[in-house]
């Protein structure tokens, strides 16, 4: 099972973080499965993210062909849910796979993490 940890840290901890796990893999200590964390320092960014969790759920739940399936299924326009997904593909949360439609190349969205985990530190 993929996890995606989301959580809100200073670049200062964000390096910290880094320099322990790099320690750990150097000394062939890294855990049996990967995780995958995104870290905002930015609240607004952080405010976008949860604002839009649910277009993440939309994704997961009906495995949409195209970004514009999704806009029907999510009922939202094409052009701010393209917005919204290429802040997802910024920050690692969506990967956007291009397959052919009917002769034509779209944008499939893919969410791949099975779970999704805050940690929210106060500083």
């Amino acid at each position: 099972m993929k996890q995606l940890i989301v959580s809100v840290k200073t670049s200062t901890e964000v390096f910290e973080d880094f320099k322990t796990a790099m320690k750990k893999a150097r000394a062939g200590q890294a855990g049996p499965e990967p995780v995958y964390e995104i870290s905002f320092d930015s609240k607004k960014d952080f405010d976008r993210f949860l604002r839009h969790m649910y277009i993440l759920s939309n994704i997961l739940t009906f495995k949409p062909k195209s970004v514009y399936e999704l806009a029907k299924l999510s009922g939202m326009d094409v052009s701010n849910l393209n917005k919204i997904i290429l802040f997802f593909e910024e920050v690692g949360a969506v990967r956007i796979k291009k397959e052919k439609v009917d002769g034509r190349e779209v944008k499939k969205p893919v969410v791949d993490y099975d779970r999704i985990q805050f940690k929210l530190g106060v500083a």
